[in-house]
């Protein structure tokens, strides 16, 4: 149950011209590349909610507890830079707010050429923990999935490699500013999908940006086991959107309004996936469960106009209109038929007796 979709002549003095301009950009980049690399952890952080240049030092311990979704809009790690000794098991928990979070460990932005840990897909609520045992010394950076474009992101230190002004644990505090004030929309921009998930469970007219990422994944059979988690997502051209059962509320598929993509018959198990190539936005819903609000919605890109939009009372009167025409069409058709044989036994008579 797996789909995959596939990813002149100029002048001399223009050329001249040009060789200037490159000259000067190169310039310009090596001094940009030189201002990056003098802030701690190459300007990781210099954006990240929660973080105001200090990094906490954890000494004589082999635990370390850190908070997902801290801040007041919930997108931030608290505290997000931190500094333990080798072998310290550090436990991520998370608050509840902010919407759904994961820990992933940034390989391509650390010392490390390959994902060491990573919490899975993104998980909402407040008795959801992960923890990873940092046996190495080195600097692990790592993100929030659908908010690492939000600011959500985080460093561990482990050993001597702290990287700009460091002090106790005790006295570092979730620094507040423009990038903690904002609410946490996910990016919902102007996507209302018509009304289409106004009774979509979980939906609470957020959409979770996930765009950056190559691949998302979207719980199926969340909460009471009839919800898609989370219910909307917006996500970059290319992107493919990995749908995970979680074996909650029996039989489920995936099945796009449009009729882009289907994973087919009902199931309790499994994972289905499709690439989303162009800039759309994809309502769907698992057949049997839709009129219990199992919907959701992928916006790419930009987004368009979304198959299927509409209130769920409109729907539902469309639904009711075709089933009185089929059933007149029906009728008309029959009753020929059943005044024939109206007609047929009356000019018969009751029975001869023998």
């Amino acid at each position: 149950m797996s789909e995959r979709t596939p990813r002149d002549a100029c002048t001399r003095r223009t050329l001249l011209r040009a060789g200037a301009g490159a000259t000067a950009l190169a310039a310009t980049g090596a001094s940009g590349t030189a201002l990056a690399q003098d802030e701690p952890y190459g300007g990781y952080l210099s954006d990240a909610n929660g973080y105001g240049g200090t990094t906490a030092e954890y000494t004589d311990t082999d635990s370390v507890t850190v908070s997902v979704g801290a801040g007041s809009n919930g997108l931030g790690f608290g505290l997000p830079a931190i500094k333990v000794p080798t072998g310290t098991t550090v436990t991520w928990e998370w608050t509840g707010q902010g919407g759904t979070h994961n820990v992933v460990h940034d390989a391509e932005a650390g010392d490390q050429d390959e994902q060491l840990f990573r919490s899975g897909g993104p998980q909402q609520g407040s008795d959801i923990t992960f923890e990873y045992t940092f046996d190495s010394e080195g600097v692990y950076k790592y993100y929030c999935s659908p908010h690492k474009q939000l600011g959500m992101r985080g460093v561990v230190v482990v050993g001597d490699n702290v990287q700009g002004d460091v002090a106790g644990a005790d006295e570092v505090e979730y620094a507040t500013g423009d990038g903690d004030s904002g609410g946490s929309d996910g990016g919902s921009g102007d996507f209302d999908f018509g009304g289409y998930l106004d009774n979509a469970n979980l939906y609470e007219g957020s959409v979770e940006d996930m765009r950056g990422e190559d691949e998302v994944t979207v719980s199926v059979g969340a909460d009471n086991g009839y919800a898609f988690d989370p219910p909307a997502v917006r996500v970059d051209p290319g992107t493919t959107v990995i749908w995970e059962w979680t074996g909650q509320g029996g039989g489920h598929n995936v099945v796009a309004e449009s009729g882009a993509f289907d994973s087919g018959e009902p199931v309790g198990s499994g994972t289905f996936e499709h690439t989303f190539e162009e800039e759309v936005t994809e309502t769907y819903f698992c057949r049997p469960h839709k009129g219990a609000g199992m919907k959701g919605a992928v916006v790419v890109g930009a987004g368009g106009e979304a198959a299927g939009s509409g209130s769920g009372e409109e729907t539902a009167a469309n639904e009711t209109a075709l089933q009185t025409l089929l059933a007149m069409v029906v009728l008309g058709l029959l009753s020929p038929v059943i005044f024939l044989l109206f007609v047929r036994r009356r000019m018969s008579g009751p029975p001869r007796p023998q």
